[in-house]
């Protein structure tokens, strides 16, 4: 089932009913400023978890050496 030419021509025609000629090309600049913040939140979510994953690789790689210092005597019984 798809959508052809008659389907979208009277798409448009309610639309240009609904919001004017006038409205038309606002709702259009507001898609698109949407679309763009859409995308650029996409990337800088995908270099944040990019980083993240490095770290947590680089610190798979190469594990920090804890040391445990056992200060306390063991009770006497």
């Amino acid at each position: 089932m798809s959508i052809g030419i008659p389907e979208i021509a009277l798409i448009l025609i309610v639309i240009l009913l609904l919001f004017g000629g006038k409205r038309i090309p606002e709702l259009a600049k507001a898609f698109g400023r949407a679309s763009y913040e859409y995308k650029k939140a996409k990337e800088v979510i995908k270099k944040e978890a990019q980083e993240l994953k490095d770290e947590i690789d680089a610190t798979i790689e190469k594990p920090q050496e804890y040391q445990i210092k056992d200060n306390a005597k063991e009770p006497e019984v």
